[in-house]
Order: C-alpha cells, then structure tokens, then sequence
C-alpha cells in the first residue's frame, strides 16, 4: 500500500463534492461549470481560482474519486485480520459499499472510464490507478500465498478487477434487477476457490 493519501482544502473539497454530484446527474459530457458552482453555492469565479478549465476540474474529480476509494481501503485493511481471506474482502465489501450507499463515485468512475477514450490525461491516470489496484491485490497473494505459481499471481488481480467493475456497470444498467451482495459474494468466492486451486492451499 505504497500510494500517497491526498489532502484536499475545504474548498477544494466544496468543489469537488458538488461536482461528483453533478457529473452524477448530468454525466462528464453535460457537466457545465456554473452547474458546479451553482451546486456548491459559490460563484462560478471561485471555482476557476481553483480550475481554469472544465478539464482541469475532472481530471481534479477523478483523483478525488480515486482518493475516496483508496483511502477507505486502507483504513479497512487496517482493521482488517491478517489472513488472505480477510485482505482480499476488503476489496469485495468496499464495492458492496460503493454500490450501496456512495453510488455516485462509482458511477462516476464509470463516465471517466468512457472518457479514457478521448483524453490522454484521464486514460493515463487511469491506468496508473488500476495498476496500483492490482499491485495491491498482488502483493496481498504474495504475502499468503508464496508459492503461487507467477503466471496465476499476475492473472488474478486482472480478474479481482474486472469481476468488481463488471458489478458497477451491471448495477448502473440493471439496478432494480441486479443483485449487488449475491453477486459480489459469488465473485468472492470464486476469486478464493482459484487462490486455493493453484496455490495447493
């Protein structure tokens, strides 16, 4: 867990909040910058003292975003048992979380996702952050699971990856339908059942 925490000043944060809720409601490409100050109660002024331009504000947005995920991971790591188990449930249940109760940062994830397409800076921001994602799932199996073989080492942080972002956009399609803790929990389990497959555990 080698990332650094951001801080951010009351101010950054007023902007930043009102902006994820706005990019909630009106996605990346209808977010305007006066709906983010009118959402923050501000003039749209102060909000360019902080962001010149509407980029510069999302590509602030995503690491926000990011910054939010990771900090509750490693402050439930922490609290965490230190088996294999426990570590790696940290990842399933932050999802259950997001899903649950803070869906506009996952969903709001999702709409940058799309944006990797067209603009360089969030694609590689994005790529930076899901390589630390799997680097950190990776350094978990290594730690329990020495002897793992290193092709399946290196495979199933890709795999605890896609399993948890299929279930932001399966829930952001289908969100009557889809069931967030069923889903999450046979992901779990299966993640665990190939560890134990491949590791002799």
């Amino acid at each position: 867990m080698g990332k650094e925490l951001k801080e951010y000043s009351a101010m950054e944060e007023r902007i930043l909040k009102a902006a994820l809720k706005v990019v909630s409601e009106c996605t990346i490409s209808g977010t305007r910058m006066h709906l983010i100050a009118d959402r923050a109660d501000m003039v749209q002024s102060n909000v360019h003292y902080y962001y010149k331009t509407k980029n510069d504000l999302l590509i602030a947005l995503q690491s926000y975003v990011e910054n939010e995920f990771y900090k509750v991971r490693v402050n439930d790591r922490k609290k965490a048992e230190d088996t294999l188990e426990d570590q790696l449930d940290v990842f399933f249940r932050q999802k259950k979380a997001m899903l649950g109760k803070r869906r506009e940062f996952d969903f709001a994830e999702l709409d940058f996702i799309v944006q990797t397409r067209i603009n360089r800076v969030i694609r590689e921001y994005f790529q930076e952050n899901f390589t630390n994602w799997r680097d950190e799932i990776r350094e978990i199996i290594t730690r329990y699971c020495p002897d793992m073989p290193d092709g399946e080492r290196e495979i199933i942080p890709y795999l605890v990856v896609s399993l948890l972002e299929g279930a932001s956009i399966q829930c952001a399609i289908d969100p009557k339908d889809f069931d967030v803790d069923g889903y999450i929990d046979a992901a779990e389990k299966m993640v665990l059942e190939r560890i134990w497959a491949v590791s002799g555990g």
